[in-house]
């Protein structure tokens, strides 16, 4: 495997990188997908997708990453299981370290994606997707007339609660100081918004509920105080933020701010000629499968061209 160059080396098994091994292997360039920690990406951990065109009665998460993975078999995208633990984009071809192997590609599509925040408590894994969610835009629509709560104090957890105030009845934001952190016009909008509440200077110990029945409600603990107290809910919507899979990146790559790979305006191209990137390890504003898939499309069509413009397709 050390003395093959691959044309194209895909980072992830997303829909962004799925969708990128789907247009570079019918542009006959035999792509190589190494799957990650977490093949099929977040979409795994989702139970019902209703908002992908093409699925008119939803499809389970799994099973949709599983429809992906056929249609791209199908065209004669190869896979490798695990994960990339090094880069070397120093080198031409390009070298990829997995677990023992070493790889080489002459373009790289970079689709690791981005890992939501969450509390670390055994009972928010089991219900994930029963009731918890990190996203109130994939999620909001399946808690019509229903209570909510959403945990975080910054801009993206006044989005969600005030996104989530279309469909549910109540929206309580948990947080685990006095104060938010939001910009003032978010804390504004949200403050005003009749459907929203709040419960400060707390943090959830557990959530409560069944994966037949979903979430029931949550148990609070006030940080100063130490008093639990019990609440009835009947979803709870982490928004404490994204953590782009980009550690190994660093250093080679441009990153921003909170460590998402910078792309040139209008394209996935990186810093790094040859390396594109797409999914939501660029993409911190919309984070949805849709996009992810489309930026892996893109991110397919600009390494074709590259190759071909360098002769090394």
């Amino acid at each position: 495997m050390a003395d093959e160059i691959n044309k194209v080396v895909v980072l992830g098994s997303g829909p962004a990188g799925l969708t990128a091994a789907l247009y570079t292997a019918r542009a006959n360039l035999s792509p190589l997908v190494v799957e990650g920690l977490e093949p099929g990406g977040q979409l795994t951990i989702t139970t019902e997708v209703e908002n992908y065109p093409g699925f008119e009665k939803g499809i389970q998460g799994p099973e949709m990453m599983e429809v992906f993975r056929r249609q791209v078999e199908r065209f004669g995208t190869r896979f490798l299981a695990g994960h990339v633990s090094e880069v070397r984009f120093n080198k031409r071809p390009f070298e990829l370290v997995v677990e023992e192997h070493v790889i080489r590609a002459a373009a790289v599509i970079i689709s690791t994606g981005a890992t939501a925040k969450l509390l670390g408590i055994a009972s928010e894994k089991r219900l994930m997707g029963y009731g918890v969610s990190a996203c109130a835009t994939c999620d909001g629509a399946f808690f019509k007339e229903k209570e909510a709560l959403v945990v975080g104090g910054g801009d993206t957890a006044m989005e969600e609660a005030t996104f989530l105030t279309r469909f549910c009845s109540k929206v309580t934001i948990v947080h685990r100081r006095d104060t938010l952190r939001a910009s003032k016009i978010m804390q504004d909008r949200a403050r005003k918004n009749p459907k929203i509440a709040f419960i400060w200077d707390s943090v959830i110990d557990e959530i409560f509920g069944e994966q037949k029945t979903g979430v029931s409600g949550a148990r609070l603990k006030n940080v100063k105080t130490g008093m639990a107290t019990d609440v009835k809910t009947d979803a709870v919507f982490m928004a404490i933020g994204h953590q782009p899979n980009t550690a190994i990146f660093n250093g080679q790559l441009d990153l921003d701010e909170l460590g998402y790979l910078k792309v040139r305006p209008g394209s996935t191209y990186t810093n790094i000629e040859g390396v594109f990137a797409a999914g939501d390890v660029a993409d911190k504003v919309y984070r949805q499968a849709v996009t992810a898939a489309g930026t892996g499309c893109m991110a397919a069509i600009d390494a074709e061209r590259w190759l071909e413009a360098n002769h090394a397709g």
